[in-house]
């Protein structure tokens, strides 16, 4: 564990402190702050399962971030709403006008980050210059999250992109980081880095699959009373791979 880990760990207990979390501390506490000239946008990207919502759940609770993740059915409306209720704007009929002017007041007045979460359906529904104005009324620092396309489509939002101070990408997962999951998912179990680095082996970079697998291992150690488990006290018995299951496999 490093340094910067022992640090940040004793603030969210019940979340791992994944490499992907340190990544995330320092582009926050950067744009955090920032000076008053630059941009106030910082972006976080990553194929699914590498740790992204994780690290935001960490960065809500350790900085008393507002959270909020888009998603397929979000109109201009309901993301205001959404982000509205985040940031504990009480229940309106306002317009759409004047919801986005009480959030842009309340994210300048609080000085808190805004995450937003699954930001490619922010792309896909056309909502990104609404975000940037709120970014506008408010100067608000955002932190937005999505795939690993997603810089590449915010290009084409040239007022957007304009203003991001940087991207940072989710790192696929490692032994360090299996270690910090097994430590949290195996409580009084031992898990050997041998077994450890077959799921990191396995997991084509994916923290989720990884966090699975070690509940898998920790319910047969429980049922089969092992204080150890090593690839040979394992053996052949099933890990999730990411491959669709096989009739009689």
């Amino acid at each position: 564990m490093t340094q910067e880990r022992q640090q940040i760990q004793p603030h969210v207990g019940a979340i791992a402190p994944l490499a992907n979390i340190a990544i995330a501390e320092r582009a926050v506490s950067r744009v955090m702050s920032r000076d008053a000239l630059d941009p106030g946008l910082v972006g976080m990207y990553g194929p699914s399962g590498y740790g992204k919502s994780v690290t935001a759940a960490w960065i809500k609770a350790r900085h008393r971030a507002y959270y909020v993740q888009a998603d397929d059915f979000w109109s201009k409306k309901t993301m205001l709403i959404a982000i509205g209720r985040a940031i504990g704007l009480a229940e309106t009929k306002a317009t759409a006008f004047d919801m986005a002017n009480l959030i842009k007041e309340q994210l300048e007045k609080s000085q808190r980050l805004l995450i937003i979460d699954e930001f490619d359906f922010v792309v896909e529904k056309k909502l990104v210059e609404a975000v940037r104005s709120l970014y506008e009324g408010s100067k608000a620092a955002i932190l937005i999250i999505g795939e690993e396309a997603l810089p590449y489509k915010i290009k084409k939002f040239e007022r957007f992109d304009g203003r991001v101070l940087d991207w940072f990408a989710a790192e696929p997962v490692g032994l360090p980081d299996a270690r910090q999951l097994a430590a949290q998912k195996c409580q009084g179990i031992q898990i050997a880095d041998d077994l450890l680095e077959k799921l990191v082996e396995i997991a084509n970079g994916s923290v989720r699959r990884v966090g699975n697998n070690l509940s898998i291992i920790a319910g047969e150690a429980m049922s089969q009373g092992w204080s150890t488990v090593d690839m040979k006290t394992w053996g052949k018995r099933t890990l999730q791979t990411g491959e669709a299951p096989r009739r009689g496999a």
